[in-house]
C-alpha cells in the first residue's frame, strides 16, 4: 500500500461481507463509515490491472507505475485458470499467485475480483467453454452443475491463495462476489449460494458485491452479510445505495467498485471509431474533480481500467442483444485511453489523476514516476506464400449433422466442415439455427462467399451444388459474448442443420482449427491465380532487430486474419478497424531470426510485408464483405 490511509491494489473477486464479533482481530476490515486496516481509518484507491492480458515478464512495470501512482486491481479469467474440466494452469500470464506476490513486494494490496462471471469484454465473461457441454448446465443461476463447477474453481483458487491472505500477512484483503449480477437476474439464492462458496474459500476476508448505479441493479445484486458496492458515477451510486439497501448488514463504507476512464467498450466495425479521452482536457478535468470529490467524502474507488492490456489470441468478448441480432466482437487490443497504454506508457491521464491522488495524501509515499522506454521501428518485413490452410488440415471427424465447437472439444479458433454433394441442389446456404460467426463458403476450393454475423441481415450465399461437389465452410469464433441477456448459450459455430434451399445437407467431416501455434508442417507454396476466390494461406517471414522491445506491427493491405511472433498468438488483424495494429511485446522478440507467421483468411494481391512502428494510429476501412 502507499500508506497506511489506503490500498492501492484492488485485484480479482473482491467481496465484503459482515464479520461480526472477530472484526477487531481481522487485519482488514470496516464500520458503518470507512473501511479498517490493522483497525485504523483506510481508503482503497484502486485501478484495475489484469495480468492475464499483460506479458508475465512486464508485471513489476506494470505494477510499480501503479505505485507510483496509487492503483491496481485485476480479474482473474477462469476460462485460462481451468481450460478443460480436468486441468488448471497456473503457468506464465497464470501465475496469479507470483503477480500478487510482486504486487506485496512493491507495497500493493490486493482486492479480488474473480466471478465467477467477471464480463470485462473477455470471451464469454470468463466462464470456460467447455461449460457448454456440461449435461443441464445454465449460467449465472442457482444451478446445481453451475454451482458445482463455480465451487471447484473458487475453492481451487482458496487454495493457491490461501497464504496470500491478509490474515496470513498477505496482501489479499477483500473479494467481490460475482459481477455487476443486478444487471441481469435476480436469483438471490444463487448469489447466497456463491456467498457461501467464498466464503468457505476465503475465510476472514470482507466480501462485497458491485452494480450499476441504478435501483434495480442496487437491490437484485444485493446479498445479505455481503457489502454493496456501486460502479460508475459515484454521485448518484453512492446515494441510491444508502437508499434502496435496507439490509445493515450490506451496509458500509462507500466504494465505487469501478470508476470509468474508460470510454466504452471498442468492437471491430467499419463504422465504429476508436473512443479516446487521452487528449481531451475537458474529460480528464471531469476525472480529476470525480476521483477528488470521492476522496475528500473518505470514499474509495477502484479506476477501470489503469492499464488495459491485450486480449491475446482469441480472447476477446463481444455484444448481441438477441440471437437475431448482430454480433459484434470486441478489438485485439484493451487500449481504452487509459493511465498506461497497450504497451504499458504513461500519458496524460496518469499524470493527471496522480496529481489529484498526491494532492489528498502524503505525496512522499509515491514513487518517481519513471519514463517511457521508447517503442522499436522494425523496417519493412517480406512475407511470402507458406502453405495453404486446406493443405494443412488435421485428422477429421465425422459425424452425420454438423457438431458445434464445444462438443468437439474446442475452445476457439476456426472450425472446417466439409461436405460432399451427392444429390444436385441449388438455392440459399443456411448454417444452423443463425449465422453465429463469420461464415467463409468455398466450392471445390474457390471462395463464393461471406455470411457475416456481424451485420444484422448479412449477405446471403446462393449455390448451385453438383454431385460430388465439395462444399467447404469455414467458420471463425469471432467471440462469445461477454454480457447480457445472450450470455446463457455461447454455443459456437453450426448449431443445427445446414440447408440449401429445403435440402438439408448431411454426412459432414469436422477439422478442428483451434491455432494458438502456427503450423509447423512444410509445404510448397501454393498457386494462387486468383486471390479473390483463394482459399486461406499461411505466409511466413524472418527478421532481425539492433535491439528487441515494443513495438506496433503493421500489415499494410492485408484484409483479415491472425498473426504469431515466434510462435506466439498475438491475435487478430481486419481492415475494417479501429485497431490498425497489433501490439508486439519486445518478450517475444530476439535479436536474430525472428518468425512471422501471417494467416491470411482472403488473400489479395495487396499484401507482402509487415513493419514495426512506434506510433500506433486508429482508423476505419469500409468493410470489403458487408452486405
Amino acid at each position: 500500500m502507499i500508506s497506511i490511509r489506503f490500498v492501492t491494489l484492488i485485484a480479482a473477486v473482491a467481496s465484503l461481507w459482515a464479520l461480526g464479533s472477530e472484526a477487531t482481530s481481522l487485519p482488514f476490515t470496516y464500520n458503518n463509515e470507512t473501511f479498517l486496516l490493522y483497525g485504523k481509518p483506510y481508503q482503497l484507491i484502486g485501478g484495475q490491472i489484469d495480468p492475464q492480458r499483460i506479458p508475465h515478464e512486464y508485471w513489476r512495470d506494470r505494477l510499480y507505475k501503479a505505485r507510483a501512482m496509487g492503483l491496481n486491481t485485476s480479474y482473474v479469467f477462469w476460462d485460462q485458470i481451468q481450460p478443460t474440466p480436468d486441468s488448471w494452469d497456473t503457468t506464465g500470464e497464470n501465475n496469479i499467485t507470483e503477480y500478487f506476490r510482486i504486487a506485496q513486494e512493491l507495497g500493493l494490496n490486493v482486492v479480488l475480483r474473480a466471478g465467477p462471471y467477471v464480463c470485462g469484454e473477455h470471451e464469454w465473461g470468463g466462464f470456460p467453454a467447455w461449460l457448454s457441454e456440461v449435461p443441464g448446465m445454465v449460467v449465472r443461476s442457482n444451478n446445481a452443475p453451475f454451482l458445482a463447477a463455480s465451487k471447484r474453481y473458487i475453492d481451487f483458487l482458496g487454495n493457491e491463495f490461501k497464504d496470500l491472505l491478509a490474515t496470513h500477512g498477505g496482501p489479499i484483503i477483500m473479494a467481490q462476489v460475482e459481477n455487476e449480477y443486478g444487471s441481469y437476474g435476480s436469483d438471490k439464492i444463487y448469489l447466497e449460494a456463491l456467498r457461501d462458496i467464498y466464503k468457505d474459500a476465503f475465510p476472514s476476508i470482507p466480501l462485497y458485491t458491485t452494480d450499476g448505479s441504478g435501483k434495480d441493479y442496487i437491490i437484485k445484486g444485493q446479498i445479505s452479510g455481503v457489502l454493496t458496492e456501486t460502479d460508475g458515477s459515484a454521485q448518484v451510486g453512492f446515494p441510491l445505495r444508502d437508499k434502496y439497501v435496507t439490509d445493515p448488514t450490506s451496509l458500509g463504507p462507500q466504494l465505487n467498485g469501478e470508476y470509468y476512464i474508460t470510454q466504452g467498450v471498442e468492437c471491430w466495425g467499419s463504422n465504429r471509431t476508436h473512443l479516446s479521452a487521452e487528449k481531451s482536457l475537458e474529460k480528464i478535468k471531469v476525472f480529476q474533480e470525480d476521483l477528488g470529490w470521492i476522496l475528500v467524502n473518505s470514499a474509495s474507488f477502484n479506476i477501470y481500467m489503469f492499464h488495459g492490456g491485450t486480449n491475446w489470441g482469441f480472447r476477446n468478448g463481444a455484444n448481441r442483444n438477441n440471437a437475431q441480432s448482430e454480433l459484434v466482437p470486441q478489438l485485439t487490443s484493451y487500449d481504452h485511453a487509459t493511465a498506461l497504454d497497450e504497451a504499458g506508457r504513461t500519458t496524460d491521464i496518469y499524470y493527471a489523476l496522480r496529481e489529484t491522488i498526491s494532492s489528498y495524501i502524503y505525496p512522499d509515499t509515491i514513487p518517481d514516476a519513471v519514463e517511457n522506454t521508447p517503442l522499436i521501428k522494425i523496417p519493412s518485413i517480406e512475407i511470402h506464400l507458406a502453405v495453404a490452410l486446406f493443405d494443412s488440415l488435421p485428422r477429421s471427424m465425422r459425424a452425420t449433422h454438423p457438431t458445434h465447437m464445444e462438443a468437439l472439444g474446442q475452445a476457439h479458433g476456426f472450425i472446417l466442415y466439409r461436405h460432399t454433394v451427392k444429390s444436385a441442389t441449388n438455392g440459399i446456404l443456411k448454417t444452423g439455427d443463425t449465422p453465429r460467426d463469420r461464415i467463409l463458403v468455398y466450392v471445390n476450393g474457390k471462395r463464393t462467399g461471406v455470411i457475416d454475423s456481424l451485420y444484422p441481415y448479412p449477405k446471403t450465399v446462393t449455390l448451385a451444388l453438383k454431385p460430388h461437389d465439395v462444399l467447404d465452410i469455414l467458420i471463425e469464433n469471432l467471440g462469445r459474448v461477454n454480457y447480457g441477456s445472450e450470455i446463457p448459450d455461447q454455443r459456437k459455430e453450426i448449431v443445427g442443420n445446414v440447408t440449401v434451399s429445403s435440402t438439408v445437407l448431411l454426412d459432414w467431416e469436422h477439422f478442428p482449427l483451434s491455432l494458438e501455434k502456427p503450423p509447423t508442417a512444410h509445404s510448397h507454396p501454393p498457386v494462387v491465380k486468383n486471390p479473390a476466390t483463394s482459399g486461406p494461406i499461411f505466409y511466413k517471414g524472418s527478421f532481425n532487430v539492433d535491439t528487441t522491445g515494443d513495438t506496433f506491427l503493421e500489415l499494410p493491405g492485408w484484409t483479415k486474419g491472425v498473426v504469431w511472433v515466434n510462435g506466439v498468438i498475438l491475435g487478430r488483424y481486419w481492415t475494417v478497424g479501429p485497431q490498425r495494429q497489433l501490439y508486439l511485446p519486445g518478450v517475444y522478440l530476439k535479436k536474430r531470426n525472428n518468425e512471422i507467421t501471417v494467416l491470411a483468411l482472403e488473400p489479395n494481391q495487396n499484401q507482402s510485408a509487415a513493419r514495426g512502428i512506434q506510433v500506433r494510429s486508429w482508423f476505419n476501412n469500409p468493410d470489403p464483405d458487408a452486405p
